[in-house]
């Protein structure tokens, strides 16, 4: 029993450095038997994902984050070493924001020669990828930033991936000088020509996934912004706040206020005493504020904005 217990250690500490999950052959490999193994699936200490892949329940981490890694870690396990992250999954492991809500997916690559078993919430992907494109980094294997674009803006709508454009620019995923190659790089692929130009809408300067929305939004209603992050300053020359989209001709800016920062009390105040302090120093400026739930009625946004008289 002795020598079960350490083995069973062992196998914890090497799923603890899986995102809490681990291959039966590593759990043999650590010296577990066959027993062992029932044993911890009977206890519920271990939790059968894939066929042969298990999470330690104790290890798992709850978080979005956590749950996102383990379920990338447990792919791997399930489908062999040579697969890899891709597409939306992989642009959740770099941090690219403007996605939808995760449903539990994974979207793993594989060898375009091979014919892996399909695994329940796993999305296979059998795209030629060069090896410069694939990064490694604590065990996780996925496509760059540059190819996480190059695979969603052929999978999704235009918003979302001109939202995860201007993320990872701002983020210094990639830089604007790339975009031109990457959008080359897709030519003769399945959506190539529907997306082509959406990597000329890309703007790094976009802090939130509601800016972008928004300015597609007015853009594709004849009012785009003609400035974003538009920096105020008071008659001394200091800054006083800085504006999510400006409208020089019709002196107005349009601040995107997103679910959770603006909500929050001590952001809320802050941004009060910001709009309070540009319209001291600006009394010209008119000031809107869209939310996520004005992108259900996108017209009316396009024409509010159109309402406010050229100055």
């Amino acid at each position: 029993m002795l020598g079960s217990m350490e083995a069973i250690r062992a196998a914890n500490r090497a799923a603890a450095a899986q995102y809490g999950v681990l291959s039966k052959a590593q759990a043999r490999g650590c010296g577990m038997a066959e027993a062992d193994l029932r044993r911890q699936l009977s206890r519920r200490a271990w939790v059968r994902i894939h066929q042969g892949v298990f999470r330690v329940r104790e290890l798992q981490d709850r978080t979005e984050r956590g749950r996102l890694l383990s379920a990338v870690m447990a792919a791997r396990l399930a489908l062999g070493p040579a697969t890899f992250a891709c597409a939306e999954t992989a642009a959740r492991l770099w941090g690219m924001q403007g996605l939808p809500l995760w449903d539990g997916t994974v979207h793993m690559a594989v060898p375009a020669q091979s014919t892996p078993h399909r695994i329940p919430g796993v999305r296979l992907h059998a795209w030629a990828t060069a090896p410069e494109e694939i990064v490694s980094r604590g065990g996780m294997r996925a496509s760059g930033p540059g190819r996480t674009l190059r695979d969603v803006l052929l999978r999704l709508d235009r918003y979302t991936p001109v939202c995860l454009l201007d993320s990872a620019l701002n983020q210094g995923l990639v830089r604007t000088g790339d975009l031109p190659e990457l959008a080359a790089a897709n030519r003769g692929r399945r959506g190539c020509r529907r997306s082509r130009p959406w990597w000329d809408l890309a703007d790094g300067r976009a802090q939130s996934p509601l800016e972008p929305r928004i300015r597609l939004v007015c853009t594709d209603g004849g009012v785009a912004p003609d400035g974003l992050q538009h920096r105020f300053y008071d008659d001394r020359g200091r800054l006083i706040a800085v504006g999510d989209l400006w409208w020089s001709d019709r002196r107005l800016l349009v601040e995107a206020d997103g679910r959770a920062p603006h909500e929050l009390p001590e952001p809320l105040l802050r941004d009060r005493r910001r709009q309070n302090a540009l319209e001291l120093a600006h009394p010209d400026v008119r000031i809107l504020r869209f939310t996520w739930a004005d992108l259900r009625n996108p017209r009316a946004i396009a024409d509010t904005v159109r309402a406010v008289p050229l100055r």
